[in-house]
């Protein structure tokens, strides 16, 4: 097992204050699922496979925790096999992103959804994540572009403009080549709690007991300061 993601596992455990960011989290994003199975790319610490043991969890890299390896660029499963793919933090990792949006073409049943969260390339988030963070944001990368399959590279190499620039910038051209593909909710979320929290990465300075009280704050600024403060980006893609 990789030792990068048996570290995120203790630090999932030893960080109340993270697990409270992600049970909200988690809430999000099996509250958008329609009825039926629903699938999880990328577990990682198993934090959603706790929260809903009925969810199919897996990752490229292998955990006891998890159900499979796969490789989201080429999925397992038979066509139409899931109502909801659900994710956090994955899609900005994935090599060849049109790939991956063909096989969620494929694997959803027809009106099912796919659910994630992801890095949202705002001022203060690509402030803070260009001081704090070793993933870039690069808003000049084409996510729809046709590529050759990469030569193997680390999981965890990604760019954290993804979801900006698919769901934002580039949105019209997602819908003209995936029209079997609709956005039916795009959303900024997670203001200061998880910056605030460390993540799995840096040192908490977020007391466990503040995050309930602080995500209330979160939530009613969002609307009109979500475009200015927001780490991450809340998507809901629906199945024609």
């Amino acid at each position: 097992m990789d030792p990068r993601l048996r570290r995120y596992r203790d630090v999932w455990g030893a960080r109340p204050t993270l697990r409270a960011i992600y049970r909200d989290y988690h809430r999000r994003l099996l509250g958008a699922c329609v009825p039926g199975r629903t699938l999880e790319i990328g577990g990682g610490a198993g934090g959603l496979k706790e929260a809903a043991p009925a969810v199919v969890a897996t990752d490229i890299l292998f955990a006891p925790w998890l159900d499979l390896v796969a490789d989201a660029h080429a999925l397992p499963f038979a066509a139409a096999s899931f109502a909801n793919i659900v994710m956090i933090d994955v899609l900005h990792h994935l090599a060849r992103p049109r790939r991956f949006l063909a096989e969620v073409e494929r694997v959803l049943c027809p009106g099912g959804r796919l659910i994630l969260l992801e890095p949202a390339a705002t001022p203060v988030s690509r402030l803070v994540y260009a001081l704090a963070h070793d993933e870039p944001i690069d808003l000049a990368a084409d996510p729809l572009a046709l590529t050759d399959p990469p030569p193997p590279r680390d999981p965890y190499v990604g760019n954290q403009a993804i979801a900006t620039l698919l769901f934002v910038r580039q949105r019209a051209r997602l819908e003209v080549l995936f029209p079997a593909l609709e956005v039916r909710e795009l959303s900024y979320t997670s203001l200061f709690a998880y910056p605030l929290s460390g993540g799995y990465r840096s040192p908490c300075l977020l007391p466990a007991g503040w995050v309930v009280p602080l995500l209330r704050l979160e939530d009613r600024l969002a609307p009109s300061l979500g475009w200015l403060f927001a780490f991450r980006l809340f998507v809901v893609v629906a199945r024609r």
